[in-house]
């Protein structure tokens, strides 16, 4: 029986390394692809014209907030990979303007403690648009930063971003959590 078994394991062991190896081999390189790098950046930095994306900020405790300014007139594109209702996108916005307009969205959260600008940088390290995230009290949420943002480069100059509450935040919302019922009632 300790035969048939080992021959039995043996082979299934060897199949489900043929499968993985398969799979890492023949995965299109955009499944192996790494999110672009951003870095903190400094307001004197921001020049130029961008298209800002303002996200979220739906509701008196959106967490999930945050603007984009993409620069105009290089061959990228932010595509944020949420719902359109959650977006209002300005075109042909002046650096200063840009950063007041996007400073005044997303400080309205009562726990709001300062802005983080960060520069979102290609694979060669050029500054293709910026970031500005709301950082709460850590006192209310246990983090000042609540937000995972990636920026997934994909063909033709288009930049996927992805936005969601990390995991700690997201659990809060749901029910039992800060957001979710009562109960009793």
């Amino acid at each position: 029986m300790s035969k048939i078994f080992k021959q039995v394991f043996s082979t299934m062991l060897l199949s489900v390394s043929c499968v993985i190896g398969l799979l890492i081999f023949t995965a299109p390189s955009s499944a192996l692809e790494r999110p672009l790098k951003t870095e903190k950046a400094d307001k004197t930095d921001v020049k130029g014209s961008f298209t800002v994306i303002f996200y979220g900020g739906g509701y008196g405790d959106d967490l999930e907030t945050l603007v984009i300014l993409d620069s105009e007139g290089d061959e990228y594109t932010l595509e944020p990979y949420v719902p359109n209702f959650d977006l209002v996108i300005k075109k042909g916005v002046p650096a200063g303007e840009a950063l007041k307009e996007a400073e005044k969205f997303i400080n309205f959260h009562p726990s709001f403690r300062r802005s983080q600008l960060s520069r979102i940088l290609d694979k060669t390290g050029r500054v293709i648009a910026y970031e500005l995230r709301p950082l709460y009290r850590p006192i209310t949420f246990g983090v000042s930063d609540v937000l995972d943002v990636n920026y997934w480069p994909k063909e033709g100059g288009k930049v996927k971003v992805t936005i969601k509450l990390i995991p700690s935040i997201e659990r809060l919302k749901l029910p039992g959590g800060l957001d979710g019922p009562a109960g009793g009632n």
